[in-house]
């Protein structure tokens, strides 16, 4: 894509030149002014087509003893040597445009306006075209936050010592579980009393327990 700026027109635009400083600057402010307008439009515009954009400024006051076009960090730069005003050469530029369906012209004037529809080419005014780089400059860039993270409290020294020890001392090891053996267990020997205790008196059982109730019967007769 190719660009063709009014210079001091969109340096008005961009609050560059005050207000009230006319419509040209005078000579002790315009040279600092100009480069200031010329580092936006060189930070502004996309390296690839640095070299297809050319800002025009009226030769009234160019600074004397510099040649009438020469390059601002890979810009055109051109001043209105020969011509009733910069308007007349920027016209001049949009007719010698080849591909003039890829030209955009920025400027406020409406004959420029004008002389750029006639060649099928693009016009904004300054002011717009000053609000929407900056829109675009502003932003954010693919993956990166739409605004800053606010940045957390951080953590006192303790709380700090005590995650790195947490982090990094090794984890207990479990207990190794028992081996299960295979042989079936010993028996057990049955628990003896102790050696004091005295044995336990045996029970006296009746007589009828002891004999028969025939030899009972017969020595009840005797």
């Amino acid at each position: 894509m190719s660009l063709i700026i009014d210079g001091y027109n969109l340096m008005h635009a961009a609050g560059i030149l005050p207000a009230n400083s006319g419509a040209r600057p005078g000579a002790k402010s315009s040279e600092r002014s100009r480069i200031a307008l010329l580092n936006f439009v060189a930070d502004t515009v996309a390296e690839s087509e640095l070299s297809t954009t050319t800002v025009v400024f009226d030769a009234a006051a160019a600074p004397p003893g510099l040649p009438r076009t020469l390059t601002h960090r890979g810009v055109t730069v051109q001043f209105s040597s020969g011509y009733n005003d910069a308007d007349e050469l920027i016209e001049e530029l949009i007719q010698k445009s080849t591909t003039p369906r890829r030209l955009t012209v920025v400027s406020s004037d409406h004959r420029l306006h004008r002389a750029a529809k006639r060649r099928k080419a693009q016009a904004v005014d300054s002011d717009v075209w000053h609000a929407q780089v900056i829109a675009l400059r502003n932003q954010p860039r693919k993956n990166e936050p739409a605004t800053p993270q606010k940045p957390g409290t951080p953590a006192a020294q303790s709380e700090v010592e005590f995650w790195l020890k947490k982090f990094t001392e090794p984890a207990a090891k479990p207990p190794k579980p028992r081996a299960r053996s295979s042989a079936p267990p010993k028996p057990q020997p049955p628990a003896q009393p102790p050696a004091s205790a005295a044995p336990a008196p045996e029970a006296e059982l009746p007589a009828e327990d002891i004999f028969p109730q025939e030899y009972l019967d017969s020595i009840d007769e005797e």
